[in-house]
C-alpha cells in the first residue's frame, strides 16, 4: 500500500508539474518589422507600443490560460520582404507561432504567401500572421488566407472615407497624388481614381506620381511640381522618413492647400511639419485621439506617454490586436494558432475608446469606426512628438458605413 501510495503521488505531482509548465510557458509574438535604415524610427515605435501593451493589458492582468504571460520578441527584417522571408524562419525555428508584421504590404505580401505555404507543409508547427497596419486591399480580397488576420482598415476602406470628406468640399477642383513606389502606394493611387471617378467625376487629377520607397533626399522637386500643377488639394499614402521628406517640402514652398493623407503623423512628421501643416495637414486613422471617448484610454495613453515620453501611441490599432489575440486564446482555450484563428473569425470586441469593432469572418479584415482629424494646436488633449501640435477629429464614419464587400474566397483547413 505504501508502494502504490508513492506511485500515485509521484504520478500526481508529475501531472501537476506539467500544468505548471504549461501555465508557466510564454506566448511568444514576433514583431517583423524595420528596426535599422531609413524607417528604424516607426519599427521601434511600433515595437514599444506593442510591448507596452503586452505588460498592461494581459501581463499585469495575470496572462492568459491560468497564468501564460505574452513576450515580444523582436525581428529586425530592414523592411526587405526577403529579410523578413528569413526572420520568419528565425522565429519558427525559435518556437515563435504568432506573427506581428505592418509597415510594408509588399512584405506583408510575402510573408501571407510564406505561411500559408508553411503551415500546409507543417501542420504541427503552424503560424498565425497579425497584421496590424498593412494595407494593401488584396490581402484580404484576391490573397485572404485563413492564416492572416488584418486588424486595421485596409488602403480602399480608407479612401472611401476620404473621398467622402473631399466630395463635399465645392473648393476642390484639381488633385495631386503622389506615393510611394510599391504595393502600397499603387493601392492608394488607384483608390483616389476609383472612388474619385465615382463620387466628385468633375475633380482633374493633375498629377499621378510615384517615387522610389525610402531612397528620395529631397522632396522639393515633388513640391514644386504640385505647386506648378495648379492643385487644389494632395492625397498621399507616404509614410514613415518619406511623409517627413515630403511635409517638409510642401511647407516650405508655401502651400496652402489640403494634404489628405494615411500616415502624416507621429514620429517626428508632427514635429517636422509643426505650425506649416495647421489647418492643412488631415489623416485617415482608426483610434479617435481628440478628444479621447474614454477614462480608459486617457488612463492608457497617460500611462505609456510616462514610460516612453519619446514616444507616442501612433497606432492604436496594436492595442486592439494584442487585446483581441488575448480573447481569442481565452475564448479557445489554447494557444494553438488554428484554435486561435477559428477564435478570431466573427469576433466583436469593445475597444478602449468605446467603439464597436468586428473581425469579418470571410475575409478577416477587421470592420471599424473610421476618423478624419486634422493636424492641429486648438483643443488637444494629447499632443504627437511633443510638439503642441496633434490630431483633433472632424468627422467620423461608422464601422457599417466604412466597410466595403470583399472579393475573398477564403479555403478553411479542416
Amino acid at each position: 500500500m505504501k508502494v502504490k501510495s508513492i506511485i500515485l503521488a509521484s504520478a500526481a505531482f508529475a501531472t501537476l508539474s506539467v500544468f505548471s509548465a504549461q501555465a508557466a510557458e510564454t506566448i511568444k509574438i514576433a514583431f517583423v518589422d524595420p528596426l535599422s535604415g531609413p524607417f528604424a524610427s516607426t519599427g521601434s515605435s511600433g515595437l514599444q507600443q506593442f510591448r507596452y501593451a503586452v505588460d498592461e493589458l494581459v501581463n499585469k492582468k495575470g496572462g492568459v490560460l491560468g497564468g501564460r504571460m505574452f513576450e515580444i520578441v523582436a525581428y529586425d527584417n530592414k523592411m526587405s520582404p526577403k529579410e523578413s522571408l528569413i526572420q520568419f524562419k528565425r522565429a519558427i525555428g525559435e518556437g515563435v507561432h504568432f506573427i506581428a508584421q505592418g509597415n510594408s504590404s509588399g512584405v506583408a505580401n510575402a510573408l501571407t504567401d510564406a505561411i500559408k505555404k508553411h503551415n500546409k507543409r507543417n501542420p504541427d508547427n503552424r503560424a498565425l500572421f497579425l497584421n496590424y497596419s498593412a494595407v494593401d486591399p488584396v490581402l484580404t480580397n484576391a490573397k485572404c488566407n485563413f492564416w492572416h488576420f488584418r486588424f486595421d482598415a485596409n488602403a480602399d476602406i480608407k479612401m472611401n472615407a476620404l473621398t467622402d470628406v473631399i466630395k463635399v468640399n465645392q473648393n476642390i477642383k484639381k488633385i495631386y497624388l503622389i506615393g510611394q513606389d510599391y504595393s502600397f502606394g499603387k493601392a492608394v493611387a488607384a483608390g483616389a481614381v476609383k472612388y474619385l471617378g465615382e463620387k466628385r467625376p468633375d475633380i482633374e487629377i493633375v498629377g499621378n506620381e510615384l517615387h522610389p520607397i525610402g531612397k528620395v533626399k529631397d522632396f522639393t522637386p515633388y513640391a514644386t511640381k504640385i505647386r506648378a500643377s495648379g492643385a487644389d488639394a494632395v492625397i498621399t499614402g507616404n509614410w514613415g522618413a518619406d511623409m517627413v521628406g515630403l511635409g517638409k517640402a510642401i511647407g516650405d514652398t508655401g502651400l496652402d492647400i489640403p494634404i489628405y493623407t494615411y500616415y502624416a503623423a507621429n514620429d517626428g512628421i508632427t514635429k517636422t511639419i509643426g505650425a506649416g501643416g495647421k489647418n492643412k495637414i488631415r489623416l485617415v486613422h482608426e483610434g479617435p485621439l481628440n478628444p479621447p471617448r474614454t477614462e480608459a484610454y486617457k488612463t492608457y495613453h497617460t500611462g505609456f506617454k510616462a514610460k516612453n515620453p519619446d514616444k507616442d501611441i501612433s497606432q492604436f490599432r496594436i492595442v486592439n490586436t494584442i487585446q483581441m489575440l488575448a480573447k481569442a486564446i481565452e475564448a479557445a482555450g489554447s494557444a494553438k494558432p488554428i484554435d486561435v484563428a477559428r477564435a478570431l473569425e466573427g469576433m466583436e470586441f469593445e475597444s478602449l475608446h468605446g467603439e464597436k469593432l468586428m473581425m469579418r469572418a470571410k475575409d478577416h479584415q477587421m470592420l471599424q469606426p473610421v476618423h478624419i482629424s486634422v493636424h492641429t494646436d486648438e483643443n488637444i488633449t494629447f499632443d504627437s512628438d511633443n510638439s503642441g501640435y496633434g490630431l483633433l477629429v472632424e468627422k467620423s464614419v461608422s464601422a457599417a458605413d466604412a466597410a466595403l464587400p470583399t472579393t475573398c474566397n477564403m479555403k478553411r483547413p479542416s
